[in-house]
């Protein structure tokens, strides 16, 4: 009994040290990669000189963390994890049923989203709703949108597309441009967009025909460069980086959404208040994101949505049970086109100005991210993942009180592309194949069973 207590203790002993020297590494590592982009700060004053402002408590404080963090990970949750492996290993394979939660969680998803509105202007009243309903709301749709046709070309038919934000520039210019020259409505525009970014995506999609992979995604990128330079330099019809400005609001059933006696507030007569067009702007891609999720789902139980998972498996085994691959990429490229550009029209709706700064390469790496991170091919970890990345960023901006912690010039939004890094390196490291691991096959034989994702290819649906 003696023995075995001194080995454990000996056992403890070694893993401790172990975990202040990792620790010690940890922050040794910190310190390099961040001396130069927090502890040093470069200011411009009015003479424009350049002024270096040093910061080293913020930077002791990422290097403590880092530490703390580091030492916990080693010394408390790495062996946990390694006993809860351990014993599920050696435990009997149990069946799990299905709960209730588990089996309409999509209904139930949906449901909370319809009653997410009325609820939020019944806890903080119909003007403070405004930030809750279009910060929270609103903005994370859009990417949920986005991601989802992303999700087409890259999670269904293995197409790695880093220009995806060409096609959302294409639904935001067309909608912009064909609004303020010919004055037609929202409802007229939005089936337009969707089919002019679609046969951008044919387009595209010719030319990378017998592309494949890094390949691929270096013309993707280029694709989405030449866009938006060109949307920077034909001054003549987009104004160039002044933008398009004045966009025309999107109406219900002719009714506008402005301070006028057939507007919206005065025939329900109620206040006039920017809140309702944004609730009502809710809805809309609430709809328009439903809907790209009900296509995807029948397309992917359809023959071409068959073609495109062999396409994603093995091209050349694609090809050898006669699927003609040049329609199916294209097929591929000009649906999930065709979806960027509608949320591309609403994004111009919803902004009532569009620049072609808005559509940069951080937005796809952006849209990129989110799928990689939700699971590729799993329109549930899409979402998920967007509400955690994108509603994060905007929590980001609540959490003044961190300005008591990291000083009063910290900036906790500024911070949001580390916390993608970070969020990706952990994720990758703890769910390799995204937030949902498990799979639903499209065909089946009697039953209909989730399989795991170990049976696929490492991060494909």
């Amino acid at each position: 009994m003696a023995n075995v207590a001194s080995t454990t203790a000996s056992a403890g002993s070694e893993l401790t040290a172990r975990a202040l020297r990792e620790a010690v590494f940890a922050g040794l590592i910190t310190l390099g990669m961040f001396v130069l982009f927090v502890g040093l700060k470069t200011d411009q004053n009015i003479r424009n000189e350049l002024i270096l402002t040093q910061r080293w408590g913020l930077l002791a404080t990422f290097v403590t963390i880092a530490m703390v963090g580091r030492f916990l990970m080693v010394a408390y949750v790495q062996p946990r994890l390694a006993q809860r492996k351990a014993a599920k290993a050696a435990a009997p394979d149990v069946v799990k049923e299905e709960t209730f939660f588990s089996r309409n969680w999509s209904k139930i998803a949906v449901i909370l989203l319809l009653i997410y509105p009325p609820v939020i202007v019944a806890l903080v009243g119909v003007q403070g709703s405004l930030k809750w309903v279009d910060n929270f709301g609103i903005q994370i749709l859009i990417y949920v949108m986005l991601a989802w046709g992303l999700n087409i070309v890259v999670g269904l038919a293995g197409l790695l597309d880093l220009g995806y934000v060409a096609f959302y520039a294409v639904g935001a210019y067309s909608y912009a441009l064909l609004s303020s020259y010919f004055g037609l409505s929202f409802w007229v525009l939005l089936p337009i967009a969707g089919l002019l970014a679609a046969c951008w995506g044919v387009v595209l999609g010719f030319p990378v025909l017998r592309l494949r992979g890094d390949y691929l995604a270096i013309v993707t990128l280029a694709f989405g460069e030449i866009i938006r330079l060109v949307l920077i330099n034909w001054t003549e019809v987009t104004k160039g980086t002044f933008g398009v400005s004045g966009i025309a609001k999107a109406t219900l059933f002719g009714i506008k959404f402005d301070a006028t006696k057939d507007g919206f507030a005065a025939m329900m007569g109620l206040p006039m208040s920017s809140a309702y067009y944004k609730i009502f702007l809710f809805y809309l891609i609430l709809g328009l994101a439903l809907l790209t999720a009900f296509v995807t789902i029948r397309l992917r139980r359809m023959p071409i949505g068959r073609a495109w998972e062999a396409l994603r498996e093995d091209e050349i085994a694609c090809r050898s049970l006669g699927i003609n691959t040049v329609t199916t990429k294209l097929t591929a490229f000009a649906t999930g086109a065709m979806f960027g550009g509608f949320a591309g029209s609403f994004f111009a709706v919803r902004q009532g100005f569009v620049s072609p700064e808005s559509f940069v390469f951080l937005e796809s790496a952006v849209i990129l991210a989110i799928v990689v991170l939700g699971g590729m091919g799993s329109l549930t970890g899409i979402a998920i993942a967007a509400v955690v990345m994108i509603g994060g960023t905007e929590i980001l901006r609540e959490l003044t009180f961190l300005k008591m912690i990291f000083g009063p010039t910290f900036t906790p939004e500024l911070y949001r592309m580390l916390i993608f890094g970070l969020a990706m390196v952990v994720v990758m490291v703890w769910k390799p194949r995204g937030f949902v691991g498990s799979r639903e096959p499209t065909a089946f034989l009697r039953e209909r069973r989730a399989i795991s994702g170990s049976f696929t290819k490492e991060g494909h649906g």
